[in-house]
């Protein structure tokens, strides 16, 4: 793909996200929808903040594109690193980790993630906006252009701050509420929860590498760092 269409890609993808960040606030202010977001706001559920992060990403990938038609790239490695990091530690594992969990839950039981009730308050096209259009997004922009992954351990450990300040935030609310964020951890014991919890960045995990591995069967070993991975 040309540096033209890559640019129009990414601009196009911004502005999807940024609509769709827009709509679900506007929604977010009907007394009906809104009590979709007690105890907690839209911010509780993963689904949004990906949306936002998917916005943020999209954002620095457009400023960089821009950059380099006017500074060129060795003036902006920056921005350039700050757009990999980004990507490959934040941005496409929790997109496709959004994808995967919620249509596997969705397919098993969706009252345990999405209940029927909700289709009357959101319309299809936007459920498969925040849940499906995320995953082919973030393939293409794997395919588009190569990524520098960071140093293994730096890279998982960033995931892992990232999950770790999420749960946190999910228990916190259920101190404070009594209410679950998602139907399915009210099924769950002490135990069960600590395994689900567990369990979900193992498979964090994997996604993580496999996109290390799918940007280097892309692109070879270009883009990765030097030193020895650990």
């Amino acid at each position: 793909m040309t540096r033209t269409s890559t640019c129009v890609y990414h601009l196009f993808v911004l502005s999807w996200y940024i609509f769709l960040n827009f709509y679900i606030s506007r929604e977010g202010e009907d007394p009906r929808k809104s009590q979709i977001f007690l105890n907690g706001g839209q911010w509780k559920y993963l689904t949004f903040l990906n949306l936002v992060l998917q916005a943020i990403f999209f954002g620095v990938a457009c400023l960089e594109d821009v950059l380099k038609r006017t500074k060129g790239k060795k003036d902006i490695k920056f921005v350039t690193a700050f757009r990999d990091l980004l990507f490959t530690t934040l941005a496409f594992p929790i997109s496709t980790f959004v994808f995967l969990s919620f249509w596997i839950l969705f397919l098993y039981d969706r009252e345990l993630v999405y209940p029927k009730a909700l289709d009357n308050i959101f319309p299809v096209w936007l459920n498969h906006g925040m849940h499906t259009f995320i995953l082919p997004f973030s393939l293409v922009e794997v395919i588009l252009r190569p990524h520098c992954y960071p140093l293994r351990k730096k890279g998982l450990t960033l995931l892992a701050a990232a999950c770790l300040a999420y749960v946190s935030r999910v228990l916190w609310i259920y101190s404070e509420t009594g209410t679950w964020v998602y139907p399915v951890f009210a099924k769950l014991s002490p135990g069960g929860l600590a395994a689900f919890f567990s369990l979900s960045y193992i498979f964090t995990i994997g996604i993580y590498l496999f996109g290390e591995k799918l940007n280097h069967w892309k692109w070879g070993d270009t883009m990765q760092p030097r030193k020895k991975r650990k």
